[in-house]
C-alpha cells in the first residue's frame, strides 16, 4: 500500500467510527471499544481493507453504540451558527444512552438532512497589504437521517461555470470540481442539478477549487519602526471587508517574535472591547484574539518590542509572518449557492427537515512582514 492509501484508509476509519458513535472523542472510544473493535475486524482483513462504507457494514455489526455527549468547548468560544447542530452527533444505528436507555433510530428519529457548504481560504499578503496568492478549497458536505433512503435532487447556481477556459459566462466560476460516486450527473450540464441517494453517515457530495482574484474577507496592514537599536514598535491593522450584515468570529492572530526578544507589551486602540492581546514568552509570539469583528470595521494593535541586542537584518527576518485564523458564519466567497434540495418523488406525508448553512474558514491566511 502507498502512503496516500494508508492515510485515506485511516481517514475512512475515523469517519466510520464517527458515523457509528455519533461523536469521535476519547470517551466515546473508551465506552464503545467492543463496537469499534468489531468495526475494525470487518473493515480490515489480514491488513487489507475490505468493507469501508458505513451502510455496507450495517449487515455485519451486532453491537449497539453507547451515546456519549460531545465534548464541550472549553477554549475559545464557537459561534452557534458555525458549530455543528446536536442532531449531527446522532449515531446511524440504534444506540444505548449512558444510563442504559435504548434509542431506536427507526422510531425516534426525525427525517432530517444537514447540508454544509464549507470553504477554506489560502491567502498570502505582502507586507504592504497586497494579495500575492489566493485560493478557495470548498466542499458540499451532507449527513442524512432520512428513512427509506429516497432519491434527492440538489440544485446549484444556474450560471455556474466549471473551468476558467470555458466559453460560458457565469457569476460563479470554479477552476475544477469532483463529485461523489453516488451522484448522477445526467442533468448537471443542462440544469446544474445533482441527483443521488444519500449513503448513511457523513459524506461529501462535491469538492471544488477556485483561484484567481476574489475579495478577501480581511485585509492585514502591518508597519514596523525601529525606535532605538534595541527597541522596535509594530502596529497591525485588520480591516473586515465582508458586508456589514456579516462578521468574523473566533479570530486569532499570531506573530512570532525574534529569539532575542526580552519583553514585549501589547495595546489595543480604544473602542476594541471584544479583543485581547498578550505576549506569550514561552512560545515567543504575540497572540491577539478577537471574539467578533463586524463587517466594514477595523481594529488595530500596537506592540513595543525590547531586544537583548541591537536589531540586525537577520533579527528582522525572525519577526513574523502574521498568521490569522477565523470563521465567518452564513457567508461564502465563491457565491456558490444551493437553490433547492428536494426529494425526487412526491411521497404523501413525508416532510423532511432540511438544514443548510454556509461557513467560511481560514486554512492558511498569512501576511509577510
Amino acid at each position: 500500500m502507498t502512503c496516500v492509501s494508508i492515510f485515506q484508509l485511516l481517514s475512512k476509519i475515523a469517519k466510520v467510527f464517527k458515523d457509528y458513535c455519533g461523536t469521535l472523542s476519547e470517551e466515546a472510544i473508551r465506552k464503545n471499544f467492543i463496537l469499534l473493535y468489531e468495526l475494525l475486524d470487518e473493515m480490515i482483513d489480514y491488513g487489507y481493507p475490505q468493507v469501508t462504507q458505513t451502510e455496507n457494514l450495517k449487515a455485519f455489526i451486532y453491537n449497539e453504540p453507547i451515546v456519549v455527549a460531545p465534548i464541550p468547548n472549553t477554549g475559545k468560544s464557537i459561534n452557534p451558527k458555525t458549530a455543528s447542530a446536536t442532531a449531527v452527533h446522532k449515531p446511524v444505528i440504534s444506540s444505548v444512552t449512558e444510563n442504559g436507555r435504548k434509542s431506536n433510530v427507526a422510531t425516534n428519529q426525525k427525517n432530517e438532512i444537514f447540508v454544509d457548504i464549507l470553504e477554506r481560504l489560502n491567502v498570502l499578503f505582502s507586507n504592504n497589504g497586497y494579495v500575492l496568492n489566493s485560493t478557495i478549497d470548498g466542499c458540499i458536505q451532507m449527513k442524512s437521517y432520512l428513512s427509506g433512503n429516497p432519491e434527492l435532487r440538489l440544485a446549484l447556481n444556474e450560471d455556474l461555470v466549471i473551468g476558467r477556459n470555458s466559453d460560458r459566462y457565469g457569476s460563479v466560476v470554479l477552476d475544477d470540481c469532483n463529485f461523489n460516486d453516488c451522484v448522477n450527473l445526467t442533468e448537471f450540464d443542462s440544469a446544474r442539478l445533482l441527483s443521488f441517494q444519500p449513503p448513511d453517515g457523513e459524506f461529501v457530495v462535491l469538492n471544488y477549487r477556485m483561484t484567481g482574484e476574489f475579495r478577501t474577507p480581511f485585509r492585514i496592514f502591518p508597519a514596523i519602526e525601529e525606535i532605538e537599536p534595541t527597541k522596535l514598535e509594530m502596529s497591525v491593522l485588520i480591516r473586515a471587508e465582508v458586508p456589514e450584515n456579516h462578521y468574523g468570529a473566533n479570530i486569532t492572530v499570531e506573530i512570532p517574535m525574534p529569539h532575542c526578544t526580552s519583553t514585549a507589551s501589547c495595546s489595543l486602540l480604544s473602542g476594541n472591547m471584544s479583543g485581547h492581546a498578550e505576549y506569550v514568552a514561552q512560545d515567543r509570539k504575540i497572540l491577539w484574539t478577537i471574539k467578533k469583528l463586524p463587517g466594514a470595521t477595523e481594529q488595530t494593535m500596537k506592540v513595543k518590542i525590547n531586544l537583548d541586542k541591537p536589531c540586525t537584518s537577520q533579527i528582522r527576518r525572525e519577526l513574523g509572518p502574521i498568521n490569522m485564523n477565523f470563521e465567518i458564519p452564513m457567508y461564502n466567497l465563491s457565491n456558490l449557492q444551493v437553490r433547492y434540495l428536494r426529494i425526487a418523488e412526491n411521497i404523501p406525508g413525508y416532510t423532511p427537515y432540511r438544514w443548510v448553512r454556509y461557513v467560511t474558514q481560514s486554512s492558511s491566511y498569512v501576511c509577510r512582514l
